[in-house]
């Protein structure tokens, strides 16, 4: 079984030196052999979700995310919290899946991280339930919460905690299991 596994990792910040973003990277070094990241890039580019610019095959922005998500084996994000809640960018992406299918079955792990000792677990929380709606498979141990991320990161982007990179390792074994048809679990 070395067939390869198709990830798309997705950052819910816009920021350039996103710690979630840095995070993301780090887990995408600690992935087990065989799986192969692609890093979506176009969260800011897309259009406020409006049902009216759905039609046809939609916008060229959420055409290409809709075409990426159909690329690949599963899905990786990796998001902060912003006012108790998913952050608008990421919130607005999804909003475009609600109704075209990509996430349907789709083994998803999530990961949620926060400077706060809560870790952004209200967005955590609020980004699991939108998963559900759309049909997403939340794979096992594929849900983790950081919090204290700058005391677990260091500026070059380098998970300083063992037990956090245990998690995270743990974390992504679960969904290369999953992306290989193994112990998928809902939400």
């Amino acid at each position: 079984m070395n067939q390869e596994i198709k990830v798309l990792a997705i950052s819910g910040s816009l920021r350039q030196k996103s710690s979630n973003t840095a995070l993301m990277k780090a887990t995408i070094g600690l992935a087990p052999e065989h799986m192969i990241f692609t890093v979506y890039g176009g969260l800011g580019d897309l259009p406020h979700f409006n049902p009216d610019l759905d039609i046809d095959e939609g916008p060229a922005s959420v055409r290409e995310l809709r075409e990426q998500l159909k690329q690949v084996d599963g899905v990786l994000i990796c998001t902060p919290e912003y006012g108790n809640g998913v952050p608008g960018a990421l919130k607005n992406a999804l909003d475009w899946l609600v109704s075209s299918g990509e996430f349907v079955n789709k083994p998803t792990a999530v990961i949620s991280a926060s400077p706060s000792p809560m870790g952004g677990s209200l967005a955590h929380a609020s980004l699991l339930l939108t998963l559900q709606m759309i049909n997403a498979e939340i794979v096992e141990n594929g849900k983790v919460i950081i919090p204290h991320i700058t005391l677990k990161l260091d500026r070059e982007g380098v998970i300083t905690n063992a037990e956090t990179r245990q998690e995270l390792q743990a974390l992504l074994q679960g969904l290369k299991q999953a992306c290989r048809g193994q112990h998928i679990t809902g939400t």
